[in-house]
C-alpha cells in the first residue's frame, strides 16, 4: 500500500444467501455438504447445483472501491440496508468479502454493533480489560488507562455490575471510552452515537475532533449536519453501490434530494395524522433587547449583509411549483440588503404553482458554513386545520416575522422549500439550497452557534445582614 493510504477496498462484493422456507435451508446444507465430500465429480457437481438452486443471493455490496488516506475523516451515508455497516465490518475484518480485497494499515478501533466485543455476564470493569486486549493492549497498559476509561464512560458504580443490566446508552458510553484509549490509528464509528444522550454525544464529538489531528476516522451517521461538520469527504452508498463521493455539502445535498424525491406521496384517501392539542401559551411580542442601543453604537453591532436571491442555486423537486423570490423585509415592508441582529424582520418567500396543490407548506431554515441548521420554521402547524390549496398559475406568498438572532461572524445561507401534504407525509415541489447568502461582519457573540435578543438582563447585590 502507498504510505499515505491507510484503507484500500478494491471491488468489494459481499453476498448473503437467503431462503424462502426452512426446508430449502436444510436442503442447501445437506447438498452443500455432499458436494464437498462425495468422491464422484459428476455427483458433486449435481449436488452443488441443487444446493445453489435452494438459495438466492442478496448482494449487500456490489463492486465498492474506497481509499482513505492518513489523517482523513470520511463519512459514509445512505439509507438503512444500503450496505454501510457491511462495508465497515469488512474494513474491520470481522467479515470477509465474497469478492475483492481489503487492506488496512495501523491499529483499527471500532464501535460497530451495540455490545459487540462484550461478554454480557462480565462486569463493565472486566469488559474494559477484555476489549482492551482485543484492541492489542497488554494487561499492564490496560491497568494504566483504567481510571481514564472509567472517568470517560462516567457510568458510576455500574462499572462493577454485569453489562447485561446496562441500558443501550451505558453500553455506548463504556464501548466508546475503551476505543478512545487504545492508541488507535483508525477509528470506525457506526451510528453508535444515535443511542447516547446529548451530553455524552458532545463529549464523543469533541474527542473525534481532537483525534482528527493525528488519526483517521470512518464515520457512519444519518445526521447529515454532523457529517458535514466532522468529515473531510463523504461517500454515499445506496443498494451496495457507491452513488457519489466528494465534498460533504454537495454529497449530502444530493443524498437528501434523492431521499425526498423517493419519499412516499400523500394518498388522497389518507387522513392527516391526528395531533394532540395543547393549551395555547402567551408569547412575548416585545423582542427589544435593552442592551441593543449600547451594542449597536459599538464595534460589536451584529451587522448581517443579505445577498440577493440566487435564482440559479442548486435545487430539486417535482416541479409542481417554483420559488421565484426570497427576501428580508423591514417593518415597513421594504426589502433589506442589511440586517442588524435583534432587528424585527420578515422573511418573505414567493412561489408560483405549476399544478393543483391541496395543502401548501412553505418553510425555511438557516445553515451555518458547516451545514448545521440553526433555526427555521414552516407554515404547516398554523394552517393544518385550514389547508391552503391552489390551482396552476396561482402565486403563493409566505411570510415569517421574527427577531433576527445574534449570529457570530461568518457565512450563512437560507434554504427554502415549498411542498404539498402534511408535516409527516409530503411531496417536495421545489427545494432551494442556499437561496440567500448571509455574511456576518461583526458580532457580540463568538462562542455559541447563535444568541437570541434578551428581553432583560439584570444583576444586583444586597448587603448581608449582621
Amino acid at each position: 500500500m502507498c504510505s499515505q493510504v491507510v484503507i484500500r477496498a478494491s471491488k468489494i462484493r459481499k453476498g448473503f444467501s437467503s431462503y424462502e422456507t426452512p426446508a430449502e435451508r436444510l436442503k442447501q446444507g445437506f447438498f452443500g455438504g455432499a458436494s464437498r465430500i462425495l468422491p464422484w465429480a459428476a455427483v458433486r457437481e449435481r449436488a452443488r447445483t441443487i444446493a445453489n438452486e435452494c438459495s438466492k443471493t442478496f448482494w449487500a455490496l456490489n463492486g465498492v472501491d474506497l481509499e482513505v488516506t492518513r489523517g482523513e475523516t470520511v463519512g459514509i451515508i445512505g439509507r438503512n440496508g444500503s450496505g454501510k455497516s457491511t462495508l465497515l465490518q469488512i474494513v474491520c475484518q470481522t467479515l470477509n468479502p465474497t469478492d475483492g480485497s481489503i487492506e488496512t494499515s495501523g491499529r483499527v478501533a471500532a464501535l460497530l454493533e451495540l455490545g459487540s466485543g462484550f461478554d454480557l455476564e462480565y462486569t463493565g470493569r472486566e469488559n474494559i480489560y477484555l476489549n482492551a486486549q482485543l484492541h492489542g493492549l497488554t494487561r499492564a497498559q490496560a491497568d494504566e488507562r483504567l481510571s481514564d476509561i472509567i472517568s470517560f464512560a462516567d457510568i458510576g458504580d455500574f462499572v462493577d455490575q454485569p453489562v447485561k443490566t446496562y441500558s443501550s446508552g451505558m453500553f455506548v458510553r463504556l464501548a466508546f471510552a475503551v476505543i478512545a484509549h487504545v492508541d488507535a490509528d483508525i477509528l470506525v464509528v457506526d451510528e453508535a452515537l444515535a443511542v447516547g444522550d446529548a451530553f455524552f454525544n458532545q463529549k464523543c464529538l469533541r474527542f473525534m475532533d481532537r483525534f482528527r489531528e493525528r488519526g483517521t476516522i470512518l464515520f457512519v451517521s444519518h445526521d447529515t449536519s454532523t457529517v458535514k461538520k466532522l468529515c473531510d469527504r463523504v461517500v454515499w452508498i445506496d443498494k451496495g453501490v457507491v452513488m457519489r463521493s466528494g465534498d460533504p455539502g454537495e454529497v449530502c445535498e444530493a443524498y437528501l434530494e434523492a431521499y425526498y424525491d423517493a419519499a412516499p406521496t400523500l394518498s388522497a384517501n389518507q387522513p392527516p395524522r391526528t395531533q394532540q392539542r395543547q393549551a395555547a401559551r402567551p408569547v412575548a411580542t416585545d423582542t427589544y433587547d435593552n442592551r441593543r442601543s449600547i451594542v449597536n453604537r459599538s464595534r460589536f453591532r451584529n451587522d448581517i449583509e443579505v445577498m440577493r436571491f440566487d435564482r440559479v442555486a442548486a435545487s430539486f423537486g417535482t416541479g409542481g411549483a417554483r420559488i421565484g423570490d426570497v427576501e428580508f423585509l423591514n417593518e415597513e415592508g421594504s426589502a433589506l440588503g442589511w440586517v442588524v441582529g435583534g432587528q424585527r424582520v420578515t422573511l418573505r418567500v414567493t412561489a408560483q404553482l405549476h399544478e393543483t396543490v391541496g395543502s401548501t407548506i412553505v418553510g425555511f431554515f438557516v445553515n451555518d458554513i458547516l451545514g448545521q441548521p440553526l433555526f427555521g420554521e414552516n407554515t404547516f402547524v398554523n394552517y393544518q386545520d385550514r389547508p391552503v390549496a391552489g390551482e396552476e398559475g396561482d402565486v403563493v406568498r409566505a411570510e415569517f416575522t421574527f427577531a433576527m438572532p445574534i449570529l457570530p461572524v461568518g457565512d450563512y445561507s437560507v434554504n427554502v422549500a415549498i411542498a404539498d401534504g402534511t408535516q409527516q407525509s409530503h411531496v417536495q415541489l421545489h427545494w432551494i439550497h442556499d437561496a440567500l447568502a448571509l455574511k456576518v461582519h461583526a458580532s457580540s457573540t463568538a462562542h455559541q452557534l447563535m444568541a437570541i435578543p434578551m428581553l432583560n438582563i439584570g444583576i444586583s447585590t444586597a448587603v448581608a445582614a449582621h
